[in-house]
């Protein structure tokens, strides 16, 4: 059973205590749709000024296709190189940006966005999809964020 914890540390501190609450959920636990639904839910309780959080997965036709979220409904399909998770997913490499109207190509899912972070989900050299964080503030996601998520994906991606 998984209890909501109060983050009432240091914002580094209250990201270990994630990354110990996400290897307890997914421990002994392979099911993909499982492990990125109880990550996705985990996020969105931990992070504040969020208003979305989710997967896009790499599917047989080469494009992202909607995963596990929490949010309004969003995009289902991204072309490679298109929009902030598509570029994220064709560099295979995170994009943090401040703010997502001065994004060329930016795909606005939900008109509330003003800033993005994607992380990519990579296995043995190979994308599986990306982890994709919206936020109604401009700047919301700093240098802290982004290496904190890109651990948090890679204790994910062990279980993918």
């Amino acid at each position: 059973m998984f209890n909501v914890e109060m983050y009432k540390g240091s914002r580094l501190e209250n990201y270990e205590l994630v990354k110990k609450q996400l290897q307890a959920l997914l421990h002994g636990e392979n099911n993909q749709i499982a492990n990125l639904s109880n990550t996705s839910a985990l996020l969105n309780q931990f992070l504040d000024r969020i208003n979305w959080v989710g997967f896009y997965l790499m599917d047989k036709n080469n494009e992202l296709v909607l995963g596990p979220f929490q949010g309004l409904p969003a995009c289902v399909r991204i072309p490679l190189g298109k929009g902030v998770c598509g570029t994220s997913a064709k560099k295979m490499k995170t994009i943090r940006v401040e703010d997502v109207h001065q994004f060329p190509g930016h795909i606005a899912c939900d008109a509330a966005s003003n800033s993005e972070i994607v992380i990519p989900l990579i296995k043995d050299g190979k994308l599986l999809g990306v982890l994709d964080i919206d936020s109604p503030e401009k700047n919301r996601f700093d240098e802290l964020d982004q290496q904190q998520l890109e651990e948090l994906t890679a204790i994910l991606v062990n279980h993918l």
